[in-house]
């Protein structure tokens, strides 16, 4: 008798551990289907993307020099970019004390966070470039009177970076002629199209 009752509590204990491991298996398949979907929409929605453009700026300004700057933000400035709500219409750059911080760059608060966990959504921002560049446009800037105005903030390899430009401010009239330019470039790409399509 103490044969048998022994023999079904072996039984029991591997029906148990072969359940077990079922259960586990279909947790691992699982967890590897949200990870394939995670990745899908990740490349569908790609990792470089765009959240904001100042194109004012090439109109009002002519762009000289361009740079890739990275941005130092609080948890909560990240989650509200990534839900793409930022303006940058109407911020600039300047160098203090040999860093080189962006001011006027509307970050809006993240809607969850509370308290604590929020941001002052126009406060100045720090740029993370290398000291060169630094030194080489704050020379340039105060010889040549340029500003420092930023182009685009996006996404790239999931870190928020800012396309800065050294740029020389355009007077009514070159802004005139800078538009009329680029109409009559159209008109001729326009043209030129036109003519291989209908020969």
């Amino acid at each position: 008798m103490s044969r048998t009752k022994s023999e079904h509590v072996v039984t029991l204990v591997n029906r148990y551990r072969i359940s077990s491991l079922l259960h586990y298996a279909g947790y691992v398949a699982r967890a590897k289907q949200i990870q394939d979907r995670r990745a899908k929409k990740r490349e569908d929605n790609g990792s470089d993307r765009v959240v904001a453009t100042n194109r004012r700026a090439r109109h009002d300004y002519e762009i000289m020099d361009t740079l890739e700057c990275g941005l130092v933000l609080s948890g909560s400035e990240v989650k509200s970019l990534r839900e793409g709500t930022a303006q940058i219409a109407e911020s600039y750059a300047r160098v203090e004390n040999d860093e080189l911080w962006i001011y006027q760059m509307h970050i809006p608060s993240w809607r969850f966070a509370v308290g604590f966990g929020s941001h002052d959504p126009d406060r100045k921002r720090k740029l993370l470039v290398h000291r060169k560049e630094i030194t080489k446009w704050e020379h340039e800037a105060n010889t040549q009177s340029l500003t420092i105005v930023p182009l685009k903030l996006y996404f790239k390899d999931g870190r928020a970076k800012v396309e800065i430009a050294l740029a020389k401010g355009r007077k009514q009239q070159d802004r005139r002629q800078a538009l009329a330019k680029r109409d009559a470039e159209r008109d001729m790409a326009r043209a030129v199209r036109h003519t291989e399509k209908f020969g």
